[in-house]
């Protein structure tokens, strides 16, 4: 095992699932853990050692909601490194979104005590810095042809 005297941080993917429709929706999931318990955030987790952020993120998805979005259907959103994301350690999270044509039955599941549809314009308030992703994702939508 190699040892390095410069701390690493954390990785965790985030996936943001927005659905089509008169009022566009975003899936969002109810924390059942701190930090942040109870409040609304992003399907998301850490990445374990042996997969892509991409895979993490569909995989977080699944357990988290029981919704199956396929990895090639996943379009990354970016990179979020703010020093101060996350208050139980230096987390970097890779971001992707996709779009569904309809909202699907979901259900919370693993560590989300709750998941649900939120319209796009009537978010609750968010954990971590997960307003700052879903805007980002939601000005990459606005600049698709």
């Amino acid at each position: 095992m190699y040892t390095y005297k410069h701390p690493h941080p954390s990785v965790t993917a985030d996936c943001i699932v927005f659905a089509r429709g008169k009022q566009p929706g975003v899936l969002l999931i109810e924390r059942g853990h701190d930090p942040y318990k109870g409040c609304w955030a992003i399907p998301g987790g850490f990445m374990n050692i042996d997969e892509t952020t991409r895979h993490a993120a569909a995989r977080e998805l699944a357990e988290e909601t029981g919704l199956t979005i396929q990895e090639e259907d996943l379009k990354p959103v970016g990179l979020f490194d703010g020093t101060d994301r996350d208050p139980r350690e230096r987390v970097l999270s890779m971001a992707y979104y996709t779009v569904i044509d309809t909202e699907r039955e979901v259900a919370g599941d693993d560590d989300a005590a709750k998941a649900g549809w939120f319209a796009i314009d009537n978010l609750p308030q968010l954990a971590f810095d997960h307003k700052q992703i879903i805007a980002a994702a939601i000005d990459l939508l606005k600049r698709k042809p």
